[in-house]
Parts: structure tokens; sequence; C-alpha cells
């Protein structure tokens, strides 16, 4: 398939290595995982995306970007295309919101794929479909400034972090995304319900919640950990995205990873957080 069929992509880390999908949160890129790369990329061969609409990628790879035609499946199947050209058969993947629904839904239609699977931040149901199909028109009509007022008191717990050089730059990810593409993203949402299927996910499951999150609340994450098999669950002191408690999510996920077998049954070596 031609890159140009491709979201935005970029692949970090030894060639040799376990691959690892990083999945971002609905209005933010792949830069939202960052933070993560130092301890990630020590075992990992660490894919971060961007989707539709967001960062790099063209709203152009949606086959029904009009209102109400993109779906989490959708989604779903950019991210195999992404993994089928890199010619992973087995891949672990963590993702945040929306990025986590997306893993859920690969972990849950294509388990033979999903090795193991980080929920953050996340749900199996993001709510009723109507806010979810105003906030679309709305972006649709008026693009995503009225959001890059509203969103960081969604987004972060610690003003703070709003106002540090990563923060800013996460908000300008909301500011520079394309309309059509984040509604496309928004309709996605409004459609997404997980929990009848929840039971099929097999692949090992760390669900974390934020004890801040105003987005998706920690009963969100007990909802998670409830519907999928032997799922572990760790809250930590953050708002919805996670990053603004860059150690307590990275020490989450590497215990997470550390203890999931390898596709060839082969625990990981675990890894030890060097960052300050």
């Amino acid at each position: 398939m031609s890159t140009s069929r491709l979201l935005h992509h970029h692949v970090v880390g030894p060639a040799d290595a376990l691959p690892l999908v990083l999945g971002p949160s609905l209005g933010t890129s792949k830069a939202l995982w960052e933070p993560q790369l130092p301890s990630l990329t020590r075992q990992f061969r660490v894919l971060r995306f961007d989707l539709p609409g967001h960062g790099g990628s063209s709203t152009a790879l949606l086959s029904h970007p009009e209102p109400g035609g993109t779906t989490v499946a959708d989604l779903a199947s950019l991210v195999l295309d992404l993994v089928d050209h890199h010619a992973w058969d087995r891949f672990h993947y963590a993702g945040i919101s929306l990025g986590g629904a997306i893993g859920a839904h690969l972990a849950a239609y294509h388990p033979e794929r999903v090795t193991s699977l980080a929920l953050v931040c996340s749900s199996a149901h993001f709510g009723a479909a109507e806010p979810w199909h105003e906030r679309a028109q709305t972006v649709r009509l008026k693009g995503t400034a009225p959001l890059v007022v509203t969103s960081p008191n969604r987004w972060f717990a610690s003003t703070a972090f709003v106002n540090s050089p990563f923060g800013r730059r996460l908000i300008g990810n909301l500011a520079d995304a394309d309309p059509v593409g984040y509604a496309a993203c928004c309709d996605a949402l409004a459609s997404y319900d997980l929990r009848p299927v929840l039971a099929r996910i097999t692949a090992p499951t760390l669900v974390v919640g934020g004890s801040h999150d105003v987005a998706t609340p920690v009963e969100h994450a007990l909802e998670l950990t409830a519907g999928i098999p032997h799922a572990s669950l760790k809250v930590i002191g953050c708002g919805h995205l996670a990053v603004e408690q860059p150690r307590a999510l990275r020490t989450a996920l590497t215990a997470h990873l550390t203890a999931s077998h390898s596709a060839d049954g082969k625990r990981l070596v675990p890894m030890p957080d060097r960052d300050a």
C-alpha cells in the first residue's frame, strides 16, 4: 500500500524489537506519547500515529467523512493497515481515550493480532450520541477554536501543566486539527459501544483511570476492568490526558508490558525507569 494512503506515523526503537502501537486521543497528535518514548523504545519498536485530520494525517483517508459516517471500526482498520504495512503479525497496543477505544476494538475483533492492551483514560462507551453529534456539527461550522477555550480544563487537572510548553503544544494540536477530520472522530465516538463484547478481549489488559478525569471518570475504568477478563486497574492522579503525570503513567505501562508475554512466550526484561 502506498504510504500516502496510510495514517501519518513515526516508528522508532530497535528494528528487531517487539512492536508496540501507541494511539492518541481526540484533538491531539502522536506528540502526546513523546514523554514515554525514552523508556518504551528501550525494548520496543514503537509506532505512533495521527488520527485522520490530526497532525500529519489527511482527512481524505476516511471513506465516509460525512456527518455520522465514521466509526471506530473505520479508524481501527486504518491502524491495521499500518501494522500490515510494517509486516507485524502481532503487536502490543496502548491508547489514550479514543486511541484506547481503537485498541479495545482491535483486541475484541482481531484478538489474534493484539499481544497486550493498555487502555488509558478510555471507555467502553463514551456516553450519549447526541452531545458528540452536536460537537461535530459545531466544529464543522466553526472549527476547533471554541474547543481550544474549553478543552484544557477537561484535559488537565493541573493548571501548571496547561501553561507548560508541552501542555501548550497539545492545545496547539487541537487548534490545528482539520474540522472535518475532528468532527468525523466525534461521530466515531458517538456510535461506539463495546460493552456487549468486552468479554471477547483475551489479551492481558491494563486499564488506567485518572482520579481527576471529568471526561471519562474512574467509573468508566471500573466498567472496563469488570468487563474484560482478568484486566487490572491502576488509578493515577491526573485529568483526562494522563501524560500530565508522565512518571506515574510510565511506571504503570512498563510494569504491565514487562508482565505481559511476548508472542513467542518469553517474558520481557524489566525496564528500569531512568527518567526523572
